[in-house]
């Protein structure tokens, strides 16, 4: 029997992942609280989860109307609100000092709540390490963008008990996506293959096998991939997965090493679709 939602979900980070995780569990009947570090940043992440609201209303996904959907949610800078959760997601930026520190704020607010954190690629282990209550914390891995992906990377710590473990499964079910359970350990399963891929396919380009394009559509129309490596990586950002890449060649190795061709990209900020240039040109 599926475990019924949190009524109240919390929401640390309100960027694009922020913004569409807050969405998921919006559409599914929870009240959802995001805090952001200041009133600027209240506005833009109000902005995007409403936007993706619209969207669901318009596209036919949801039966709900959008004033009833935005009544559910609240966006602010006050950790107090977190007090009222079941569940508590930090979406914040991909870099461990923050995530550690905003993990901790996540714990403080409440001694009950389930606790996730939306990395994709830092230990779940490593994260928790400073947590007084590990057993309740886990990594729930949402992809860009939430509401059209169907997948949830579920990872386990060590310390993740089997109460926590069993809550997120059904609760990933209950947002209608599908959880992959995998165990702790750098890059998890799906961060670890998609850089694999989108690595070697950076390598390709800077050896002038072929460009961009025939990259990318010799993969989507021979392996059926929905989207190229290349113009993937344009749309996760280059500098996050340079990022990645750089934690997952500290942990696990060279065959990880980023190419030039990726750091000279960044280094101009060449970032992707965020910037409207990457591998690919991308239009506003």
């Amino acid at each position: 029997m599926t475990t019924a939602l949190p009524a109240v979900v919390g929401v640390l980070g309100g960027g694009t992942m922020g913004a569409g995780i807050a969405h998921a569990f919006l559409v599914s009947g929870c009240r959802v609280h995001v805090v952001e570090r200041d009133a600027e940043q209240c506005d833009a992440a109000s902005a995007r989860v409403r936007r993706a609201l619209a969207a669901s209303v318009k596209r036919g996904t949801t039966t709900q109307s959008l004033s009833d959907l935005a009544a559910r949610l609240s966006v602010g800078t006050d950790d107090e609100v977190f007090g009222a959760c079941g569940l508590l997601i930090e979406a914040v930026p991909e870099q461990f000092e923050l995530k550690v520190e905003s993990l901790g704020r996540l714990e403080a607010a409440t001694p009950s709540a389930v606790i996730a954190s939306n990395t994709s690629s830092f230990s779940i282990d490593d994260l928790g390490s400073t947590l007084r209550s590990p057993e309740r914390f886990l990594g729930l891995h949402f992809f860009n963008p939430v509401p059209a992906s169907a997948l949830v990377e579920v990872v386990r710590g060590a310390a993740t008990s089997e109460e926590t473990l069993g809550a997120a499964q059904d609760w990933v079910a209950a947002i209608g996506k599908t959880a992959v359970t995998v165990a702790d350990a750098p890059g998890f399963a799906s961060s670890r293959l998609g850089v694999a891929l989108g690595l070697e396919a950076i390598r390709m380009l800077e050896e002038g096998v072929a460009d961009a394009d025939a990259i990318d559509t010799a993969m989507v129309l021979g392996y059926r991939h929905p989207v190229g490596p290349l113009r993937l990586t344009d749309m996760v950002g280059l500098d996050v997965r340079l990022g990645i890449a750089e934690y997952l060649t500290e942990r696990l190795g060279d065959r990880f090493a980023p190419p030039k061709l990726l750091r000279d990209k960044v280094a101009v900020g060449e970032l992707g679709r965020k910037t409207g240039r990457g591998f690919f040109e991308w239009s506003a």
